[in-house]
């Protein structure tokens, strides 16, 4: 079987069209003939070696960590040969390969009309949104109360716009000017940067996507004490976020989509023989919505 994927950490030389057994079935898993899966920023981190000791990683290892497609077979009679579902890969296993061990407990089912590639969008972008703004509001953002987003164009960000909307959050969101147009259309307020949001006046929390000095400039922002901030970039900064990767949040946002109550925006689609160029549009760190790779 074919993947793409790398044998050792390292830059992008190091990933390519590996040759390797076909996946097995174990205790726990789905395993998926693959329709859609798409690239992450933490898929670039996880392929350098930024995580190792927190993700697990067994050579040689597809990119990748969440797709949609196909039930071949699975341990978990929740799900049938032939039923279409989306979810997490097996811990120590990736998803850029025409066959993947899904996690059974990180695995939906994907509903009627739902887009393949938007399922797929949900285990680590739109999830990653959904908590954070479960932990803002148990952190203290106030029902109506403003959310500013950080790098609110890309996969996560613009989850997050989305999300927040859904739950009646007004929100700015700082991002390059080419995203302009794309945040305007889901309802945002556009800031090229912190000092231009403070133009649109104090924000009640914060979602951070960059980190650095954005971040702090971000913090002075804030109405309530203590600042209600959570950051992917900066955890130690802003607060990380605890994930919530399960079947039932999973659901729970694909029945979001399904309900038009927000939609990852699929960008950029490239087919399997392409996951190089893939990889390489989302690590230039200019990728707008998702980047996804879709299988013949």
């Amino acid at each position: 079987m074919h993947i793409f994927g790398f044998d050792s950490y390292g830059g992008p030389d190091v990933a390519g069209v590996l040759d390797v057994p076909a996946p097995v079935p174990v205790d726990g898993s789905v395993l998926i003939e693959t329709v859609v899966t798409t690239v992450n920023p933490a898929d670039i981190k996880v392929r350098n070696g930024d995580r190792q000791g927190k993700f697990p990683v067994t050579f040689p290892m597809a990119m990748g960590r969440e797709a949609a497609g196909r039930v071949i077979t699975s341990t978990d009679p929740a799900f049938r040969p032939g039923d279409v579902v989306f979810g997490g890969t097996l811990a120590g296993t990736g998803s850029f390969a025409p066959r993947v061990l899904l996690d059974a407990s990180q695995t939906a089912a994907v509903p009627v009309g739902v887009p393949a590639a938007e399922a797929a969008s949900v285990p680590v972008a739109a999830g990653t949104a959904w908590d954070i703004l479960h932990e803002l509001r148990a952190d203290g953002l106030p029902d109506g109360g403003r959310v500013l987003v950080l790098g609110a164009g890309g996969g996560v960000g613009h989850c997050a716009v989305q999300l927040a909307r859904h739950l009646g959050h007004p929100v700015t969101g700082v991002a390059g000017a080419a995203k302009q147009e794309f945040l305007g259309r889901l309802d945002a307020a556009w800031a090229p940067t912190v000092t231009d949001a403070a133009t649109v006046g104090p924000v009640d929390a914060v979602i951070d996507l960059v980190g650095g000095p954005v971040l702090q400039d971000a913090l002075a922002l804030v109405a309530g004490t203590p600042a209600p901030v959570r950051s992917v970039a900066e955890p130690a900064v802003g607060g990380g976020v605890t994930r919530r990767r399960t079947r039932a949040v999973f659901t729970e946002l694909a029945d979001l989509i399904a309900a038009d109550a927000f939609h990852p925006v699929i960008s950029a689609l490239f087919p399997f023989r392409d996951a190089a160029a893939a990889v390489a549009a989302v690590e230039s760190g200019h990728a707008t919505g998702k980047t996804a790779v879709l299988f013949p």
